[in-house]
């Protein structure tokens, strides 16, 4: 099991979202955040808004996967998001030691569906 973080423009989350189902990946967690990166500061244009400062919105997916969806959530992420810009974001993936239904009480992989 993985934990993958995704962080992504905000304009990017429906055609992720998208992607991301028809890999049938579809438990997931989205989050509003802010942050920098490389840019530091650099003016982004977000839906015809500029933005400037040190932190820049930001959208943080969550998504907990068995070993076979690691591949096709990362392709579906990455394609999705990808404008070839700086800024497009990052994926981050960690080893997952338990997950648990709170509902049934199922455990593991069964847990994540």
């Amino acid at each position: 099991m993985k934990y993958i973080v995704a962080i992504i423009q905000p304009h990017k989350l429906d055609e992720v979202m998208k992607a991301l189902e028809e890999a049938e990946v579809n438990l997931l967690t989205v989050s509003n955040v802010l942050g920098r990166g490389r840019q530091k500061g650099v003016t982004e244009v977000y839906r015809g808004a500029r933005e400037v400062g040190s932190l820049l919105k930001k959208v943080k997916i969550e998504i907990a996967v068995n070993e076979d969806f690691v591949e096709p959530t990362i392709n579906a992420i990455t394609t999705a998001a990808r404008t070839g810009e700086i800024g497009d974001g990052k994926i981050f993936i960690t080893d997952l030691a338990e997950v648990i239904r709170i509902r049934t009480g199922e455990r593991g992989g069964l847990a994540i569906g």
